[in-house]
């Protein structure tokens, strides 16, 4: 199964807002404070303002589980999408390695 490359990836805010979040049941201002994050931090995250930086990562993996590295990932491919987009490349040449 291949992944449509015309579809943003998501960002790792949506999944928090979407998903983890309401599923704990807490509220976000708590959240917050166990992450040790500011209240205003976590919104930005969370409405894809800010990205999700390898420090908050490594919070988010020891709160929900996991590997800091699929958050770091995520992130990841969801600014690459983006940038792919917005950084013009034409001037750029493409160079092999010689044989």
């Amino acid at each position: 199964m291949t992944r449509n490359s015309d579809r943003c990836p998501s960002h790792p805010g949506a999944l928090l807002r979407e998903d983890i979040i309401p599923a704990i049941g807490k509220p976000k201002t708590e959240i917050a404070a166990l992450l040790g994050i500011s209240r205003q931090h976590l919104y930005d995250i969370m409405a894809e303002k800010k990205p999700v930086s390898p420090e908050v990562a490594v919070r988010l993996a020891k709160m929900f589980g996991g590997a800091p590295l699929v958050w770091v990932r995520m992130q990841g491919a969801y600014d690459a999408w983006h940038a792919a987009r917005a950084v013009d490349v034409s001037g750029v040449p493409t160079l092999f390695a010689a044989e």
